[in-house]
């Protein structure tokens, strides 16, 4: 089992920063592929930025590449969401994924963080 907690979330003025964290606990923080995805209200889930696969190399969704950059800190089991350049349809729930596989069988999820960016 793996738990993920979502930190770092909150509002933000159109333009400025945030980052997210997700700590890991349970299972070998190395055993598994991790990425971001978010919700925004009356919207699907939508995967924004991770490796595709495990082993694979990050992807970036089109809305957010440039702006956005996923990193992870295996010694301290922490998954992260450098937050540039925000824009008001940034506004989601953020979600923190943990796969064996690919990001299409996401095998663990937190329960999420809200980032709400002002016009």
């Amino acid at each position: 089992q793996v738990q993920l907690v979502e930190s770092g979330g909150g509002l933000v003025q159109a333009g400025g920063s945030l980052r997210l964290s997700c700590a890991a606990s349970g299972r070998t923080f190395n055993n598994y592929a991790m990425g971001w995805f978010r919700q925004a209200p009356g919207k699907e889930r939508d995967f924004v930025a991770g490796p595709t696969w495990i082993g694979g190399s990050s992807y970036y969704a089109d809305s957010v590449k440039g702006r956005f950059t996923i990193s992870r800190d295996n010694a301290k089991n922490t998954l992260y969401l450098q937050m540039n350049s925000l824009k008001p349809e940034d506004t989601a729930v953020y979600y923190c994924a943990a796969y064996y596989s690919n990001a299409a069988t996401v095998n663990y999820w937190g329960k999420g963080t809200l980032v709400t960016v002002s016009s």
